[in-house]
């Protein structure tokens, strides 16, 4: 399967990196980011083909698979060009800021018959895997209340946060994914409320650094989702589901399991410092099922249906909390 990355941002370079090194039938032809150094990009990756203009890797008759890794504005419009040009692609969330484009591009892909997956890489989380068998399982009875915690350990740019979406698009969207993953039911109610306790600047250009989300689901069932751009401990992701014969928790990755006991006290490593650190396998593992769906000719498995919902959760979040009031997803559809 030969392959194009189009970005060398972050997400960028370990995509590229999962697929020179660990994807064994993953073939990287080429790679496209219009403003990275040449000179840099030859120190790093050799004599791998680099060019500038996105659109030369995307009509590439040598590319059948292409990954975008750039910024969010710039999504669906690369998504259209590859689609038209009948290249399976893979895209980083999320796929537009405006639902109804987010609608209109999944239904071409599919009117089309172009594999298009959208990157919800926590689904492929070891853990997360091994709490959502234990829930299908049966193991804690019927799921009553999931409880998402995710802090970031610093505040991204304000100028990131002018074109990311906001908290409940670029940082939230996680958690209504994860939270309808986990539960495996539909939400009826969003009710989501912000704050900024740590940059005013945040206020300035609409958004939040705080926020506090509760969703119900079609059974009365709930979701409470914990949110903060500024957790001064490290990467703060912690999931637990509770149900009627029992509870399941995963908790934090530590930058070691060693337990220091003495007369201070008790002591343990802090959590991991970034997303790159804490879901590093799974971007590998999003990868590798990407891959081999195209290979085996199956549906890529993240359904249409997911990307749409969780797009719809954040947009009923931010209606919530700018009015004030819980939404009924009903009213957004």
């Amino acid at each position: 399967m030969n392959v194009g990355v189009i970005g060398l941002g972050r997400m960028g370079k370990i995509h590229l990196k999962n697929l020179m090194q660990a994807i064994t039938h993953a073939n990287v032809v080429a790679v496209a980011d219009p403003v990275y150094p040449e000179e840099q990009f030859r120190k790093e990756y050799g004599d791998l083909l680099f060019v500038k203009d996105v659109i030369e890797l995307i009509t590439s008759p040598d590319v059948d698979a292409i990954i975008i890794a750039t910024p969010t504005s710039t999504h669906a419009a690369l998504v259209e060009q590859c689609i038209d040009n009948d290249k399976s692609v893979f895209c980083e969330k999320p796929l537009d800021l405006s639902l109804e484009i987010t609608k209109t591009l999944l239904q071409k892909a599919e009117n089309l018959g172009v594999p298009l997956m959208i990157g919800f890489n926590r689904r492929f989380d070891r853990d997360f895997m091994e709490a959502r068998k234990a829930v299908s399982e049966g193991k804690i009875g019927n799921p009553q209340i999931v409880k998402i915690t995710n802090r970031d350990p610093s505040l991204p740019s304000i100028e990131f946060v002018k074109t990311s979406g906001g908290m409940f698009m670029d940082f939230t969207i996680h958690d209504f994914d994860m939270a309808r993953y986990m539960m495996d039911k539909e939400v009826v109610e969003v009710y989501a409320k912000g704050l900024v306790f740590f940059d005013e600047e945040m206020a300035k250009v609409g958004d939040v650094d705080t926020a506090l989300t509760t969703l119900t689901f079609a059974d009365g069932t709930y979701a409470v989702l914990d949110n903060s751009r500024k957790a001064v401990f490290g990467y703060d992701q912690r999931l637990e589901i509770f149900g009627d014969k029992g509870m399941i928790q995963v908790e934090n990755n530590l930058a070691n399991r060693n337990v220091l006991y003495n007369e201070n006290g008790i002591h343990q490593a802090l959590p991991l410092n970034s997303f790159t650190q804490r879901y590093i396998d799974s971007y590998c593992k999003e990868m590798e099922a990407f891959i081999g769906a195209l290979l085996n000719k199956t549906p890529v498995p993240i359904k249409n249906e997911d990307i749409i919902m969780a797009t719809l959760l954040a947009y009923a979040a931010k209606k919530s909390m700018d009015e004030q009031r819980p939404v009924k997803i009903a009213e957004m559809k």
